[in-house]
């Protein structure tokens, strides 16, 4: 185990117990064979700690079932008993690869359908856990943060509903849409998690000559929104930061939102620089585009392209169409949420995986320990870097 984890030596909060909703089996199932192995190992070398005595398991993945009946509803089944456990529920809200059968056609499950199933997870759990975290990678609904006119806000709802009807503990996200939702749920506890560690050190691992210095390399914001993680990004790694800004016309709405009239940007010089483009998603990725061509209309190097999430809505192609026109190098995202299985196949695609991150975090909550260590990557950004003899 790395040395940013802490010596754990109270005891659990309570038996620990993961339960993964559909869709995100494959990442759970990753999460659960570190904290095996690692309980494994630490009790094997702490017989007699009170941190491990009688909470190891072979898994700590509880069963659970979510059958649906011809006509489209469902309902949530637990398969052992959880009283007095601490449970994490895993869900991918924007997970379209699951589908189901209703009145003889196949559809995939919605956001919303995969939002109910979490709330019937944690119905059939009928108050006895200890205690409940939800771990919703990308958050229901996160992109209506706001109100502008006669709108609804949907995620402060369910994140209402879920803290203080349903009896959540704990929310943990990674790279909200805009973090300032939690204000909905005040005296609850909400983590934004940023994937900054394990996406530079995704880079570093997959373009042998790289440079991270400020004669080299930049990091952009596509949008004046995304100016938050791309500060951290540029203060860890010590380059310029530059951005752009949407000129939106304001007068019309397509697709609920105004369209993008142009991309201005704002910045130093970036002829004959390498960029790193840094946002949270790639919706359709048609914004995203835009901007990797204005960057190489500046004179822009080699682009890379750093996503917590690939959604790719619009499909594959247009991505594979300026790959072979050379406007981008490399797509990093994350497999916190579904990705397309051709997607995987692409060479310019590289994916980030964070299973063993979320362990870490699922592992420390569980022994009541701080994860501020976890949070804030910087140092193990510096130490990593120095390993690899990019940095002194």
């Amino acid at each position: 185990m790395p040395d940013y984890t802490q010596e754990f030596t109270n005891i659990p909060y309570g038996p620990l117990g993961i339960i993964a909703l559909p869709g995100c089996e494959e990442l759970a199932e990753k999460i659960d064979r570190y904290i095996v192995r690692w309980r494994a190992q630490k009790q094997s070398e702490h017989k007699h700690s009170i941190a491990f005595a009688g909470y190891e398991r072979d898994s700590y993945l509880i069963k659970a079932t979510f059958p649906r009946f011809g006509t489209g509803e469902g309902k949530g089944t637990i398969g052992e008993s959880v009283r007095g456990y601490d449970l994490f529920i895993i869900c991918d809200v924007f997970n379209y690869g699951v589908t189901h059968s209703m009145y003889g056609m196949n559809v995939p499950l919605t956001p919303d359908e995969h939002y109910a199933n979490l709330k019937r997870a944690i119905a059939a759990v009928a108050g006895k856990a200890h205690r409940i975290t939800v771990i919703m990678p990308m958050l229901y609904e996160g992109r209506q943060h706001k109100r502008s006119s006669r709108e609804s806000l949907d995620c402060a709802l369910a994140l209402q509903e879920l803290c203080n009807l349903m009896g959540v503990d704990n929310i943990i996200t990674f790279d909200a849409h805009d973090p300032r939702v939690q204000n909905a749920i005040p005296l609850k506890g909400f983590e934004n998690v940023q994937p900054v560690y394990q996406m530079v050190k995704a880079l570093v691992n997959n373009v042998p000559d790289l440079k991270l210095d400020k004669e080299h390399m930049m990091v952009i914001s596509p949008d004046e929104g995304g100016m938050g993680r791309c500060i951290y990004y540029s203060t860890v790694l010590g380059l310029e930061l530059g951005m752009f800004y949407k000129l939106r016309d304001y007068s019309r709405i397509v697709n609920g939102r105004n369209p993008i009239i142009a991309h201005e940007f704002l910045g130093h010089n970036i002829e004959g620089k390498d960029v790193m483009i840094v946002d949270d998603m790639i919706s359709s990725g048609e914004s995203m585009l835009e901007v990797a061509s204005k960057l190489k209309e500046l004179g822009a190097k080699r682009i890379f392209i750093f996503s917590a999430f690939g959604l790719f809505c619009n499909g594959l192609d247009v991505f594979d169409e300026k790959y072979k026109e050379g406007l981008f190098t490399k797509v990093f995202t994350t497999n916190l949420v579904y990705r397309l299985p051709e997607l995987l196949k692409r060479d310019w695609f590289c994916e980030v995986d964070m299973s063993k991150y979320v362990a870490y975090i699922i592992d420390t909550l569980n022994h009541e320990m701080s994860i501020s260590g976890l949070l804030n990557p910087a140092d193990r950004i510096h130490a990593f870097l120095k390993k690899k003899g990019i940095r002194e």
